[in-house]
């Protein structure tokens, strides 16, 4: 985890939500919040494992319904 004076994007940011789980969002090199975790985690390092699991998805195939695969 880099903990740096000043933050850089694209980054993820964690932090606790209002019932005390943690939640993580991502923001993009404009600083504008792309993607956000769907769950709160009781423990960091859970939060921690959906960043992971996010970051390793980049190979992973987009999918849409066929009624759609032309539409612009």
């Amino acid at each position: 985890m880099l903990k740096l004076a000043q933050r850089t994007y694209p980054s993820y940011w964690l932090y606790k939500d209002n019932a005390g789980e943690w939640r993580w969002t991502y923001e993009a090199s404009n600083g504008l919040t792309i993607a956000v975790s769907s769950e709160g985690y009781k423990r960091r390092s859970d939060c921690e494992r959906g960043i992971e699991i996010m970051q390793g998805s980049t190979t992973s195939p987009v999918w849409c319904p066929s009624h759609l695969a032309n539409a612009a």
